[in-house]
């Protein structure tokens, strides 16, 4: 009934494995805060002291299991080291994108170190279990704040998935199962858009981040103390407000 983090992450099957969990607890929580699914395609575990609904497949919503069929597909991705920018992007869209949760991942045969651009790190820090297990539950907790300050969606909402990859690793007729090949035409938002940097969980093998973008006006109501704090120090970082994210642009492989 627990996630489980692991005492020691020393193999690349090992911390696949959290990376794997972590994506499903998070994609989890946030299509259950957000109202996508019923109650009933949802399971309750623990992820420390941290209560997580967890979807699982029900027969009685068709699109439960079809997210299921998605997450197992990025998952195969991820194995294989192919996708850049999976689940770019849970888009829950009318006619153009309302929300985007665009999750990165990073691999690593020597393993990332703790740096990441921040100034109260060391380059030569290395990754520890309980660095993995404390911006894990961070990240989990930032979900939770926001999404429960978020605007309602729309009544009809649509959501879909794509993945992104590794171009001189991929080969090029490669689709994971689930998944067809589509052209990626970027985001367009009747609004203007926020694009907020709500965590990254680093593991000595995988590096995860999640960023969300949204239409400006659907911020309005958020506290503005939880983009500054949120239930920590850690802040949820506004990363621009313009019609085209060059980050993302300059991220995409």
């Amino acid at each position: 009934s627990a996630v489980v983090f692991p005492r020691t992450i020393a193999t690349e099957q090992q911390s696949l494995m959290l990376v794997k969990r972590l994506l499903a607890v998070a994609v989890s929580c946030i299509t259950y805060l957000r109202g996508i699914f019923p109650e009933s395609a949802y399971r309750t575990r623990y992820m420390d002291d941290v209560c997580v609904k967890i979807l699982q497949e029900d027969k009685k919503c068709p699109g439960s299991t079809q997210l299921v069929k998605w997450m197992l597909g990025c998952y195969d991705a991820l194995q294989k080291k192919y996708v850049s920018l999976p689940v770019n992007n849970y888009w829950l869209c009318l006619q153009t994108v309302t929300e985007c949760y665009h999750f990165k991942f990073k691999y690593t045969h020597q393993g990332p170190l703790l740096d990441f651009g921040s100034k109260d790190k060391k380059c030569d820090s290395t990754i520890t279990c309980a660095d993995t297990k404390k911006a894990s539950i961070l990240l989990i907790r930032k979900i939770y704040v926001l999404m429960q300050n978020l605007s309602p969606l729309p009544n009809d909402v649509c959501l879909t998935m794509k993945l992104l990859y590794y171009d001189e690793v991929t080969p090029p007729d490669y689709q994971p199962p689930g998944f067809k090949e589509a052209k990626y035409e970027g985001l367009m938002f009747n609004e203007e858009p926020m694009y907020l940097n709500v965590g990254e969980v680093p593991t000595p093998f995988h590096m995860l981040k999640l960023k969300i973008t949204t239409e400006r006006q659907r911020m309005d109501n958020v506290d503005k103390s939880i983009l500054k704090q949120g239930e920590t120090a850690e802040p949820l970082q506004v990363c621009g407000v313009s019609k085209d994210n060059p980050e993302e642009d300059e991220d995409m492989k």
